[in-house]
């Protein structure tokens, strides 16, 4: 964590990846997050990967250093405390992907606030709803991606792309309204959808303009880089690698690294043309480039080529595992980035703060993911400035519940 959002306090209610994420973000950079779910859990509260105790690691993973408090939001006086808590004054912004509509929609909740921040994590732009595994497909991605064999079978990737992108763009959105409403006094809602996430993403990259121009797909092409020289290469000690070349820098050390200069040379004359200053002529050329890298990495052991490659700049970079991830010194057990700590799963084990680090502000270890409903009677005491007889009421009658 980093305290440079300290005194900013946000009312999260929320589930799955993108919203919660936003609201880990903020966490991690200081500000006090209260997280609101249905008492018992949200859709989200069970989901995998489980501990041995079948507690969420997903879960305890996106609420780290947030506060918990748990509503029976079926019943009319659970949605008016969370609406109350949307509204309050303490409260700067408001991260929700409830529907559009509802008891918490915007033009609602700002008749009692009229400078409310909404952030508003959607499926789609109308409304409709949408997971980052429909948007992913709706993309096209699956479609390019795996190997050139498959024809059209569509191959999903397993990390949550957009979601996360989703996040990150909420919260980055997150402190521009802040900013505005500090500059002008005015509320706004902020809808932020996945599907146009994922779409302006695809446009940034010119992918989409290349469909359009083309007016087809690019080619499932394996595991090559597309429009630069890179692949998967096998050593002689049966380590995988990654190697890619984009800058001229990296193609040089390549080729000095595993000694194929002069039949590098020899492909430039048949072809009448230079490697060294075009990533897009190495990939047009792979054909003819990569037997002479896969000979080359498959005479040698991985720690031969690493000492080869490390004084010339190469990118190169070992296949592995989570589990060998988990357990190696510069990703996590040495990184600082990294603390063992205590969840609510009854398990100790390391868990990233912030990943971003501030030369002006010592990083500060992450908290854990609180129980839920762990904070309810404080938040409501300090947000809602309701009496103790007065929680102690909501919790007798289920309103308000309680680990």
């Amino acid at each position: 964590m980093a305290p440079l959002l300290s005194g900013l306090t946000v009312v999260e209610a929320s589930s799955f990846v993108a919203a919660p994420s936003a609201g880990l973000y903020l966490a991690q950079l200081g500000a006090t997050v209260i997280r609101v779910d249905q008492a018992g859990g949200g859709p989200d509260y069970r989901r995998w990967p489980l501990a041995p105790s079948g507690d969420s690691l997903y879960w305890e993973g996106l609420n780290k250093g947030k506060q918990s408090v748990a509503l029976d939001l079926a019943r009319p006086e659970g949605r008016d405390i969370l609406t109350r808590l949307a509204t309050a004054p303490a409260t700067d912004l408001f991260l929700t992907n409830f529907p559009v509509e509802g008891f918490l929609a915007h033009n609602r909740l700002a008749q009692r606030r009229a400078d409310l921040i909404t952030l508003r994590v959607m499926g789609r732009a109308d409304g409709g709803p949408a997971l980052d595994y429909t948007v992913n497909a709706a993309l096209g991605f699956p479609g390019i991606t795996g190997p050139e064999t498959l024809g059209d079978q569509p191959v999903n990737h397993v990390l949550p792309a957009w979601d996360l992108l989703t996040g990150a763009y909420t919260a980055f959105a997150a402190l521009a309204a802040l900013r505005h409403r500090e500059s002008t006094g005015l509320g706004q809602e902020v809808r932020i959808p996945l599907a146009d996430i994922g779409i302006s993403a695809a446009g940034n990259l010119g992918m989409l303009a290349e469909a359009m121009l083309a007016g087809h797909d690019r080619p499932r092409i394996g595991n090559a880089v597309y429009g630069a020289f890179g692949r998967d290469f096998t050593t002689a000690d049966g380590k995988r690698l990654m190697l890619i070349a984009i800058s001229p820098r990296q193609w040089a050390g390549l080729v000095q690294a595993l000694g194929i200069g002069p039949s590098v040379a020899a492909i430039e004359a048949r072809l009448g043309l230079s490697f060294a200053n075009d990533e897009g002529l190495r990939f047009t050329h792979r054909a003819a480039l990569e037997p002479l890298v896969e000979a080359a990495v498959r005479t040698r052991t991985h720690a031969d080529l690493v000492a080869a490659f490390e004084p010339l700049g190469v990118c190169h970079g070992a296949y592995g595992t989570l589990a060998q991830a988990a357990t190696d010194p510069a990703l996590v057990t040495e990184n600082p980035l990294f603390s063992t700590i205590g969840h609510p799963s009854g398990q100790s084990y390391p868990a990233p703060g912030a990943a971003a680090s501030f030369s002006a502000t010592p990083r500060q270890p992450p908290a854990p993911a609180p129980r839920l409903g762990e904070q309810g009677a404080a938040v409501l005491a300090r947000l809602l400035g309701l009496a103790p007889a007065e929680i102690e009421a909501l919790v007798a009658s289920g309103v308000v519940a309680q680990p």
